[in-house]
């Protein structure tokens, strides 16, 4: 005999059969989340022209200085690592990629959509996973633009006296993929903030804070202020786009390249572990 389906109260039959959620599909619908921002596509072309003309501007004051410069002086120069990729420009890729990786959450929460995401997909921890997913494949791909545009930009003008450098050189790629990272190290870590504070002022001064205002609080001259100094993204990219060893008879404390690409890959995963902990253990 074949027993009778039985639907319960307000729950079609449609929705009774229907085949839990994929994983591909949760991509996908974060996609669409992420692209119908209105903010999402202007944050993302401002940064890239703001931070590649940050590039130039950077190597148009270093041709200034090189042309005032002998032959053999413009050769002890080297790499001109800090007109590649300029601090100042790269501080705004990190506070945008963290407010950008923060709202794909807080927005979430301020608008009350979460809850639909979490009835439709009782899996919290797929949701952040694919949050995650998303937010560093589009992070990843800004960084690169960033990097490939700055780096050719800035040579390019270096050029015009001679102290260009090709790809290949010892550091670049290095510091290309560094540069790269380091937009989607900070994106999650603002998702992954996001997830733990959900609201919007908070979770962006506390961004902010962590990735922009702290580091530079600690010093390089205490061992205990430079292991923190160092366990932070940014001067972990420091460490990473420099193309000379440290100086053994400096006072300061001077973080290895392993390490430093272990700060990158630790602070990603530390804060959408503790984003999927979270959701799960508490009511949306």
């Amino acid at each position: 005999m074949t027993m009778p389906t039985i639907i319960r109260p307000g729950i079609s039959a449609a929705s009774a059969t229907e085949p839990p959620a994929r994983f591909r599909d949760l991509l996908a619908s974060e996609w669409i989340k992420m692209r119908s921002l209105r903010s999402t596509p202007w944050s993302l072309a401002l940064t890239m022209v703001f931070v590649i003309g940050s590039a130039a501007v950077a190597a148009l004051a270093e041709n200034r200085i090189l042309e005032k410069m002998s032959p053999q002086a413009r050769a002890d120069q080297g790499f001109m690592v800090f007109d590649a990729f300029p601090p100042a420009g790269y501080m705004t890729l990190m506070l945008v990629a963290g407010s950008v990786g923060a709202l794909t959450v807080v927005s979430e929460y301020s608008s009350g959509l979460i809850r639909t995401t979490t009835v439709a997909v009782p899996a919290r921890g797929a949701v952040v996973l694919a949050k995650a997913v998303v937010t560093a494949a589009l992070w990843t791909a800004v960084g690169a633009v960033v990097a490939t545009g700055c780096f050719l930009v800035s040579q390019a003008i270096l050029n015009a006296n001679h102290a260009g450098v090709p790809l290949t050189h010892p550091g670049v790629p290095r510091a290309l993929v560094a540069s790269t990272l380091l937009a989607p190290v900070c994106a999650l870590t603002g998702l992954g903030v996001g997830f733990l504070i959900r609201h919007s002022a908070a979770t962006m001064v506390t961004n902010t804070f962590t990735l922009l205002m702290l580091p530079p609080i600690f010093s390089q001259s205490a061992r205990w202020s430079a292991a923190v100094s160092h366990a932070m993204p940014v001067t972990a990219w420091k460490r990473l786009i420099q193309n000379w060893p440290p100086d053994p008879h400096s006072l300061g404390y001077t973080a290895t390249v392993p390490d430093s690409w272990t700060v990158y890959a630790l602070w990603p995963l530390i804060a959408v572990a503790l984003a999927g902990t979270v959701v799960r253990r508490r009511d949306v």
